[in-house]
């Protein structure tokens, strides 16, 4: 007689279970990364959803560039956006918690309490989109490979791991190194899971247009390589029952179309052939959704409760010409935020003063007696600012001229060694004269170089923009081949693990890190330390003040602007939810209902 799939795993679970001793933990829902979850065992959907949203309907939604690549896990190539709602996580986050993971593939967890190793208990009822059930084995297989084969931040923070068993075919246990363990059960419920079988039988390490199976509610169901890429809502989903799926991803189908120009993508918009888009250009948003068809699409500007980005331009510190700090500030003051405020971003933002922008993370005013303390240890190697002063940026009056702040920038250039030849800023030693080059994939940030290089060229500083593909861009971030970018680091309530894939001395000399200015401080990483194992949100957030103090008096970026609300412009047909999550809003949560 054949055997059910679903007998033969009863059998091996009784097998397990007679094996292996039960682990002495209880059982749970979720987990919070500090106090309690805060939604109970068996709630109905999250606060920021309708949980009566229809279901129907198509999305088209664009995005700029191409892609090369439909695999997600991979540094190499480039994916489309969407791809995330093919797979799925262990634990789902929720939006409305600084950091908290709610029951998904895994149906139940059992935690140390030190978080020395967690317990995933796998929920029998999934699986993947071709109906093979999920198991212990497809986690373990999915750990190994992103381990060996994925992401640098990923790989990094997988080794963080011990040991890896599988207790049962529904169970597996994972265990942590001393070092950073407080957030490692949390980003090892992040994993997304795949199929042990693929994984065996494709070269996961190549690029490829052939999607991996997932388990998630979405099916890519077409692609139009580097043009076009068509999701459809997968019926047979197996997680359609869970509370955190109530209200969500509501969409029949899901279009991204590729632009190679947004201003063509804006057209696309207004013509009604895309339904949704975020702005992100204040002139565009001030002026270009006016006019005769402005009526019909409306203008949304959701509120954001999260750290804002730190938009920033990047020095390459790998570089001797930016290696002194005193340099780094020089450019700062020659840098005009006010006038490129009122005349290129129509006083829609706010000038960025911390990393943790927006958020109770930030650094404020002089440091407190808590910062002090865990900084003290590292003086020798910190500015003295950052014990004495509040940090600030330099002003303008916004008349274009900045005149004190050139004059300023001009005396820490000749105390870094360089003078005026010919009205070129040359170093004074070497001969050589100062050359900047700004590496950019993006016209819109065009507009904001040209009167910075203006300012510059009044220092005797000669520079250009270099406008490079994607692919090309990816590269030369990858390989850290630049002077000066821009570049966007995103921040959460809860910072963790992913600080030294930003910051730390050895992300610094990895290739593929975000570590982009090459910041190497024993201070960082002791700060990253104490983030990464803090075992109460008091300690997080004097620690995360400290690392923002750090990294803010070092001047490695020259920060720009945020605003704490997005810019969604939509056709009426798509609809939001009232109450915004602390990220906003997103498409997941959104549904198409037309009036009567």
């Amino acid at each position: 007689m054949k055997k059910h799939p679903s007998f033969l795993l009863f059998l091996m679970a009784f097998f397990f279970s007679c094996a292996v001793p039960s682990q002495a933990a209880e059982k749970h829902h979720a987990i919070a990364m500090h106090g309690e979850p805060k939604y109970p065992a068996g709630f109905s959907h999250f606060d920021y959803v309708n949980p009566d949203a229809p279901i129907g309907g198509t999305l088209r939604l664009s995005d700029i560039g191409s892609f090369d690549s439909l695999n997600p896990f991979l540094l190499k190539g480039v994916t489309p956006r969407g791809l995330g709602d093919v797979y799925q996580p262990l634990l789902e986050r929720s939006r409305d918690e600084p950091f908290t993971l709610y029951a998904n593939i895994a149906e139940a967890i059992e935690v140390a309490p030190d978080r020395s190793w967690i317990v995933f208990h796998i929920n029998p009822k999934a699986h993947f989109s071709n109906g093979t059930p999920i198991t212990a084995e497809d986690v373990l297989s999915s750990y190994e490979t992103l381990r060996e084969q994925g992401r640098p931040n990923v790989q990094l923070y997988y080794r963080k791991v011990t040991a890896a068993k599988i207790l049962s075919p529904l169970s597996l246990r994972f265990a942590f190194e001393e070092e950073g363990r407080f957030e490692m059960p949390l980003i090892m419920g992040l994993m997304s899971v795949l199929p042990k079988s693929e994984l065996l039988e494709t070269n996961f390490e190549k690029t490829s247009l052939t999607p991996l199976i997932g388990s998630g509610p979405y099916l890519v169901a077409k692609v139009e390589p580097g043009r076009r890429i068509i999701y459809r809502r997968n019926e047979n989903f197996w997680g359609w029952h869970l509370p955190q799926n109530k209200g969500r991803h509501n969409f029949e189908r899901i279009i991204y179309d590729y632009f190679r120009d947004d201003d063509v993508a804006l057209e696309a918009f207004k013509s009604h052939n895309i339904d949704a888009r975020f702005e992100s250009n204040a002139a565009k948003w001030t002026a270009a959704y006016s006019g005769p068809s402005g009526a019909e699409y409306k203008k949304s500007t959701p509120k954001l409760s999260i750290p804002a980005p730190m938009l920033a331009f990047v020095f390459n510190t790998r570089h001797k010409k930016f290696a002194d700090l005193r340099v780094r500030k020089a450019l700062t003051h020659a840098f005009d935020f006010e006038w490129v405020n009122a005349n290129i971003l129509h006083s829609l933002y706010k000038r960025t003063h911390s990393f943790f922008e927006n958020s109770p993370l930030a650094a404020e005013g002089t440091i407190k007696d808590a910062e002090r303390d865990v900084l003290s240890p590292f003086a020798d190697e910190l500015p003295e600012a950052v014990f004495n002063d509040a940090f600030s940026l330099p002003k303008t009056d916004g008349s274009g001229r900045a005149r004190v702040n050139l004059k300023i920038a001009r005396q820490l250039l000749l105390a870094a060694g360089y003078k005026i030849e010919d009205g070129i800023l040359t170093h004074q030693e070497t001969g050589q004269p100062f050359e900047v080059e700004f590496l950019i994939n993006n016209t819109d940030y065009i507009k904001m170089i040209s009167p910075f290089q203006r300012n510059l060229e009044l220092l005797g500083i000669q520079s250009n923009i270099r406008q490079i593909d994607t692919a090309s861009y990816q590269n030369r971030l990858t390989d850290y081949d630049f002077d000066i970018i821009i570049n966007s680091w995103g921040q959460s309530l809860s910072p963790g693990n992913e600080q030294a894939f930003y910051w730390s001395r050895s992300a610094a000399e990895t290739p593929g890190t975000r570590n982009y200015p090459a910041i190497r401080l024993a201070a960082v990483d002791a700060m990253i330390e104490r983030i990464a194992t803090a075992q109460d949100r008091e300690t997080l957030v004097n620690a995360a003040r400290a690392l923002d103090r750090v990294l803010l008096n070092g001047h490695y970026v020259i920060p720009l602007y945020y605003t704490d609300a997005q810019w969604l412009a939509h056709w009426p047909e798509i609809r939001l939810p009232a109450t915004p999550s602390y990220w906003g809003t997103s498409a997941d949560l959104w549904w198409y209902e037309k009036d009567g």
